[in-house]
């Protein structure tokens, strides 16, 4: 099971939870530990694919957030 879904310290930013859980794949991967790549270099080649992509949704997912509470407070300051 992830760590995500496991009691852990809050570092009080975005998606934090998923943000560990793919640090914690890159650094366990055989690109990492048996090739000796790099985390980033095994994130291009497509390692974790899919907690990468969780993690991109969740930090889209923020700037749409706050992009939608901006509009919102624009419409309302001009009648």
């Amino acid at each position: 099971m992830p760590k995500y879904y496991e009691d852990k310290e809050e570092d009080g930013r975005a998606c934090s939870g998923v943000r560990e859980d793919l640090r914690q794949c890159l650094l366990e991967s055989p690109c990492v530990l048996q090739e000796n790549k790099s985390p980033k270099q095994c994130l291009r080649e497509g390692h974790c694919r899919s907690l990468q992509v969780t993690f991109f949704a969740c930090k889209r997912s923020m700037v749409l957030n706050v992009g939608s509470l901006k509009l919102g407070f624009r419409l309302k300051k001009n009648p």
